[in-house]
């Protein structure tokens, strides 16, 4: 049990802005193993982010208190998806080889494809997220899940990738090098539990939302080819690319799903 707290504050720590106890650092033997926690981290930030947009409802119209409760989410990763949807944009917008793309997403500057992608993704997500809220205004515990369910699920989309592709920079500075080792059950086990479980609730009360997990993988399994063809894989910031188009793609599932299904 002490381990597995380890693993599991190593896996807050390194996706979080969230306090953890002091003996906690990015071990890369724990922080390999913190996979199997990674869409149970969109359980919380899920959780916060929900909890922003309740409280916030209560003074202010739906539209905003949808925004705050997208900034609280992206104050609790520190922006650590968006960069790497930004870093994404740069560096296939940007990039004709493996090797320029690379070089290009490492630099921390952000340009002009990642500031466009940026700026198109959060007016997609607030637009999107505000019709979806909207379709529950009479249950606070439905809109409950609809925002643990696509930070879940949209991780578990991500975290995946790293189970049946590999890791395509060879240098061992980067940070996400250590989460792209081998994985044993556990991890793959965990990742999928915490992942579909709050969707798996969500069907309980409207059965058809189930159907939201095939745009949601079908967007995974060409993000994650298209950075086969490119890059020979994957990088960090690939990953945070798939939470975030993932998240997005979900919310549209459920409107799309809502109104013709």
């Amino acid at each position: 049990m002490k381990k597995e707290l380890h693993i599991f504050f190593t896996c807050l720590m390194f996706y979080t802005r969230i306090p953890c106890p002091k003996n906690i650092n990015h071990d890369p033997d724990y922080l390999n193993k913190a996979t199997r926690y990674f869409p149970f981290i969109g359980w919380i930030v899920g959780s916060i982010s929900f909890l922003t947009f309740y409280l916030s409802s209560l003074f202010l119209s739906t539209e905003t208190a949808v925004l705050l409760a997208i900034i609280a989410s992206i104050l609790t990763t520190g922006a650590f998806h968006e960069d790497g949807f930004a870093d994404v944009c740069d560096g296939f917008g940007g990039g004709w080889t493996k090797e320029k793309i690379l070089l290009i997403m490492k630099d921390s500057a952000i340009g002009a494809y990642g500031a466009i992608g940026l700026v198109l993704l959060f007016l997609l997500k607030f637009k999107l997220l505000a019709e979806s809220v909207s379709l529950f205004t009479n249950n606070i515990f439905l809109i409950f899940l609809l925002f643990i369910s696509a930070h879940s699920l949209s991780r578990l989309a991500a975290i995946s990738i790293i189970f049946t592709r590999e890791y395509s920079r060879d240098d061992a500075s980067s940070k996400s090098k250590p989460i792209a080792k081998k994985h044993s059950w556990k991890e793959i086990t965990g990742s999928f539990f915490f992942g579909l479980i709050p969707l798996l609730v969500f069907s309980y009360f409207q059965y058809k939302f189930l159907l939201a997990i095939i745009p949601v993988f079908i967007m995974r399994y060409f993000l994650a080819r298209y950075f086969q063809k490119w890059i020979d894989g994957y990088t960090g910031d690939c990953l945070g690319a798939t939470q975030q188009v993932c998240e997005v793609i979900y919310y549209l599932s459920i409107l799309l799903i809502w109104k013709f299904i």
